[in-house]
């Protein structure tokens, strides 16, 4: 009978004990390690796109409406 009475407690006890035994059997990933600093000059052929507009006035937004 004290089970039944106190199962919301059973459940959350068992819910926290089940998440903290994922979290430490999971796989932890493996990270890049960064790449050195002479990679990033040695890449200098990087297509670089520069766009360029005139701002539109308040008349020109309002007729685009």
């Amino acid at each position: 009978m004290k089970v039944r009475k106190n199962l919301e407690a059973v459940f959350l006890a068992a819910t926290v004990m089940v998440t903290f035994a994922a979290y430490a059997t999971a796989d932890v990933p493996v990270r890049a390690m960064a790449a050195p600093a002479h990679a990033a000059a040695a890449d200098s052929n990087m297509t670089v796109v520069v766009v360029s507009a005139k701002r539109l006035s308040a008349a020109e937004k309002a007729v685009q409406q």
